[in-house]
């Protein structure tokens, strides 16, 4: 019996490399002054190699910025607060990011969601895609202590959703964080396709949003009881 769909964030809900793309271009525009000595396409490509698709967190990457391109006039700390602070202006869904969750919230789903990451950070990306309200629980790795794809994450979520992890899917873009990681407690793994990777093994892969109330309707169908 399913009674909770469970969301990573980055890269599943929040087209991150979308909004990645804004925030280097705002950013350069922003502080021209200071940085307009690199050109425009140079600084936004290298920013997004250096930030290894969300995996290199910020401070490292602001600190090759300095020391590659002589940035003298804003120090990388300077430029990280700017990213702290502006990032959630920049944030883009994913299409169909709150059609489908009025369809999951419709079938008297219980909606959750585990997301590594920094926890003021992340939870004001959320709240920049208008999707607070529609989860019952939100755990982000700094706050937990515990980050995907460690069970006790996974297994906290499904605990303070009141239900049993048999009774939960989730969904991620990242094989072994999101997918694999709660496969190992027994939920139902949906892979989010993302491009970084292929021939992931999951049970149900999704390109568009709007697929996972069908695959719920599925399960339903398949004699797991939706509450």
């Amino acid at each position: 019996m399913i009674k909770a769909v469970l969301f990573d964030l980055d890269g599943t809900l929040l087209n991150r490399d979308e909004s990645l793309k804004i925030f280097a271009y705002k950013q350069y525009e922003r502080l021209f002054d200071l940085i307009g000595h690199i050109p425009k396409e140079t600084y936004i490509t290298r920013f997004i190699q250096l930030d290894s698709r969300g995996y290199v967190w910020k401070d490292k990457v602001y600190r090759q910025l300095v020391e590659e391109f002589g940035i003298t006039k804003i120090t990388s700390e300077e430029l990280l607060d700017d990213y702290v602070n502006e990032f959630k202006h920049c944030c883009v869904p994913f299409d169909n990011l709150l059609s489908m969750l009025e369809e999951l919230k419709k079938r008297n789903m219980l909606i959750g969601m585990i997301t590594n990451g920094y926890g003021q950070f992340q939870l004001d990306n959320i709240k920049a895609l208008g999707i607070e309200n529609y989860f019952q629980t939100i755990l982000v790795s700094e706050w937990e202590d515990v980050k995907k794809p460690d069970s006790q994450i996974f297994l906290r979520a499904a605990r303070k959703l009141g239900v049993l992890p048999s009774e939960c899917v989730f969904m991620g873009d990242h094989p072994e964080n999101d997918v694999q990681g709660a496969t190992n407690v027994g939920m139902i793994g949906i892979w989010k396709k993302d491009i970084q990777w292929t021939d992931v093994q999951a049970e149900y892969v999704v390109d568009d949003l709007m697929e996972i109330p069908a695959i719920i309707d599925e399960l339903a169908k398949r004699g797991i009881e939706i509450h």
